[in-house]
């Protein structure tokens, strides 16, 4: 019998192998033999630990939440302020951009494949989404008024994601420069009365 160890390490083996195949071929596209072939585990092993595609979609998608955020974490303890904070998600939004490995938003394919509310996989998108927006309102209420950080961290939340979609299009030096702008301008408003 395997030990706990060697099954965590293939049940990782299987997510990120999944991982890779998801990001460049799609959900629907790559097939469960696809993913058991490229990861070299016999179908019985990828059963016991995936039932379901969908279950493996949603490990999928919250391991590259858990990973987003880690990146997101230690960045955010290299600095102090709340604009240096939002100017290290964008550095990272910059260089994800340039990567050779993006292809776009993984959470955004998957919604784009996985419309239904009701669906674990979008309930993953939609917890992934919503937990950038949180962090970016976190950020922000520390130097204002909780209902000005909720809205400029709604604004910041879809100036990223419209930038995602014009890097997937190639102008993502183009899309960060003018999110930077924008940001710089909703964070200098001052609070209507």
């Amino acid at each position: 019998m395997p030990s706990p160890a060697a099954t965590s390490d293939k049940r990782q083996h299987i997510i990120e192998t999944a991982y890779a195949l998801f990001k460049s071929g799609g959900f629907h596209a790559t097939g469960i033999d696809r993913i058991i072939a490229d990861a070299e585990v016999a179908k019985m092993t990828m059963y016991r630990h995936f039932p379901s595609k969908d279950g493996l979609i949603v490990e999928v998608l919250r391991f590259r939440t858990d990973r987003f955020n880690t990146q997101l974490d230690e960045l955010a303890a290299t600095v102090a302020t709340a604009d240096e904070k939002i100017a290290t998600i964008f550095d990272w939004y910059e260089r994800w951009f340039r990567s050779p490995e993006f292809h776009g938003c993984l959470f955004a394919h998957a919604l784009a494949e996985f419309g239904d509310a009701r669906h674990p996989v979008f309930q993953a998108v939609a917890g992934h989404k919503d937990g950038l927006r949180q962090r970016l309102r976190d950020i922000l209420e520390a130097e204002m008024p909780a209902d000005r950080a909720e809205s400029a961290a709604t604004a910041l939340f879809m100036l990223l994601e419209g930038a995602t979609l014009l890097a997937q299009m190639g102008q993502g030096d183009a899309a960060m420069r003018d999110v930077r702008q924008a940001a710089s301008s909703i964070l200098a408003i001052p609070a209507q009365q």
